[in-house]
């Protein structure tokens, strides 16, 4: 059927762009990591930002879900509270 083959395209489509959406999550979420263990504090809080509004992006697309995203960002907001606190 003409409309299952146009289906296969479409879903093929949203899942490759919801894996580059994913990644980019995860290599955002690792820059602010590696910052943070440089104690490269200004950094990490500029690429935190970053991070903030992907996940936000990406939970209302519905790539992530919203309890994740927000989970994502409180973690390292607090990893960076704690790191701050230390220098």
């Amino acid at each position: 059927m003409k409309s299952s083959k146009k289906r296969i395209k479409q879903s093929e489509k949203l899942r490759r762009n919801n894996m580059r959406r994913k990644s980019m999550i995860k290599t955002f979420t690792k820059r602010v990591l590696s910052l943070l263990s440089n104690k490269d504090i200004e950094r990490a809080k500029h690429y935190f930002n970053r991070v903030q509004s992907i996940l936000d992006r990406f939970s209302q697309k519905n790539v992530i879900h919203r309890n994740k995203a927000s989970r994502k960002k409180s973690r390292l907001s607090k990893k960076i509270n704690q790191i701050s606190k230390l220098l």
